[in-house]
């Protein structure tokens, strides 16, 4: 698959929420959970009025992260957003995107890994 990686936050955080809404199917919710965030902060950073301040800069980076690591996985996106949204026994039953709600995205990288190799939980 050919998903340009995105390592830094060398795209405009509107930009970063566009593709990671678009390429792994989150919504505002999804993403404010993920990057502990309110939702009036997400839409400052959409319309440009704010940037993300430190420790939600390094979580958005890291979420970026994710995306490129899904991209690198998997031959599609629309597997990776099909994987995101499966319960996941490694996960106690819940989904990754549930598990990115609530702040858990090194859960969702760990269970990434297993997927990857070939470990079956």
């Amino acid at each position: 698959m050919s998903v340009a990686p995105v390592a830094q936050l060398e795209i405009t955080p509107r930009q970063a929420v566009q593709l990671l809404e678009a390429d792994l199917g989150l919504s505002a919710k999804d993403l404010t959970g993920a990057l502990n965030i309110d939702r009036k902060t997400l839409e400052r950073w959409v319309k440009g009025e704010t940037y993300p301040q430190r420790e939600a800069r390094k979580r958005l980076i890291a979420l970026l992260s994710l995306r490129d690591h899904l991209a690198e996985s998997f031959s599609d996106l629309e597997g990776a957003r099909e994987w995101l949204n499966a319960p996941a026994r490694y996960l106690g039953g819940i989904t990754p995107a549930e598990a990115l709600r609530t702040g858990r995205m090194d859960r969702v990288e760990a269970a990434l890994e297993v997927l990857e190799s070939g470990i079956f939980v």
